[in-house]
């Protein structure tokens, strides 16, 4: 329970900033352009950890490394009361990046390691879906007190990262799972982790993680715009609530197929994912916000059926040895899956409305859909 709680409050706290980012831009003058570009060095910054410290839970055990992102992620927090600048904004999510980057292997991994044996889908529904529910989630309670209670600056980031301490304590009393052994210093040298005869599956499975991630990455560059020129409004709840809306019920897919056969639900949940991505864009383009939102909704159900789908295909008779290295792989390619594109939208930001860059990100989805529905047509 406590290695669980410790995986979704990391990633909870990733969310908390993303509300106040309009708060940031009509304070502190950063720019829209600047908070594409904080958006992408947070995803960078995750990437680069995932790809230098994947396996370290390997060699030091997964306690100390779980204890590690939360204190990080802990640090990011206490960052964030006081920013005025873009440097600023930019240090507490280099700290978060840091933070769900090392959490994602190390606190995945244990996660795994003490999952049940039945149901035996549960842990891959936890790793899986637990990193684009919790981000969110804390979101939604950040643009919430932000919007209804004092200290809107301080407050959110105080009560997360008191949490994460006590959390931290939960971990070092919790039991270790993996033991001790050398190698930890060469385990940092970067490495890319496809078991032998794996490599179709795995990148099937991730140009489907290119194309949901890469447009979660959109909403939440974006989210403070889309408030701002499609509602009016410039208020933390709302722009919480534009941001979750395409990931917040991504729980509900992975637990709706997660008796399926894997490759069925990463098929049926990518189909309904281009649907739904069509949706959005039509309800964009014609500014019907409530049309926006609920597509959103479908599009996050589905993301989390393919998601969930896709780590079950991936893990499938997985060693020990080999979750953490695993996962780092699988959440690399689904940061920079959502940090490339972020990259030339958060260029593109100056001159181009957002609605256009939404309709680049939906090119992408369904090219990136296509080929791992294509690629996963034979049984693997």
């Amino acid at each position: 329970m406590v290695v669980a709680a410790s995986f979704i409050a990391v990633f909870l706290s990733s969310g908390t900033p993303v509300p106040l980012y309009n708060t940031y831009r009509a304070e502190d003058g950063i720019t829209s352009a600047g908070l594409a570009v904080t958006t992408v060095i947070y995803l960078a910054t995750t990437a680069v950890a995932l790809l230098t410290t994947g396996r370290l839970s390997n060699h030091l055990g997964r306690r100390p490394v779980a204890i590690t992102a939360v204190l990080l992620s802990a640090v990011g927090c206490v960052l964030f009361l006081n920013v005025h600048t873009l440097s600023e904004l930019v240090a507490g999510r280099v700290f978060q990046g840091l933070a769900c980057g090392v959490a994602t292997s190390a606190l995945g991994s244990y996660v795994l390691d003490l999952a049940p044996g039945r149901p035996g889908w549960l842990g891959a529904v936890i790793t899986s879906n637990a990193p684009p529910f919790a981000i969110p989630v804390g979101a939604l309670l950040s643009g919430t007190l932000v919007e209804f209670e004092p200290a809107p600056r301080v407050l959110i980031y105080s009560i997360v990262a008191a949490v994460l301490v006590l959390l931290a304590v939960g971990l070092f009393l919790s039991p270790e799972t993996v033991p001790r052994t050398d190698g930890a210093v060469r385990s940092l040298r970067p490495r890319i982790l496809v078991p032998r005869g794996r490599g179709r599956v795995l990148f099937a499975v991730g140009a489907g993680l290119v194309a949901t991630w890469s447009l979660s990455g959109f909403y939440q560059a974006f989210s403070p715009v889309l408030a701002a020129d499609e509602l009016g409004t410039d208020s933390a709840l709302v722009v919480a609530v534009v941001f979750s809306s395409i990931v917040v019920l991504s729980p509900v897919g992975g637990l709706l197929t997660g008796r399926w056969p894997s490759v069925i639900a990463v098929r049926a949940g990518l189909g309904a994912f281009v649907v739904a991505t069509a949706g959005i864009l039509v309800a964009l383009t014609a500014g019907q916000i409530g049309w926006f939102l609920a597509a959103s909704a479908v599009a996050g159900i589905a993301q989390g059926a393919a998601n969930a789908g896709g780590m079950r295909t991936v893990l499938a008779g997985a060693s020990t040895g080999d979750r953490a290295g695993l996962l780092a792989t699988i959440y690399l390619i689904s940061y920079t899956g959502a940090a490339v594109p972020g990259l030339v939208a958060g260029r593109l930001a100056t001159s181009v409305t957002p609605d256009h860059i939404a309709l680049g990100y939906g090119a992408l989805v369904l090219v990136a859909s296509i080929v791992a529905v294509t690629m996963l047509r034979h049984r693997t």
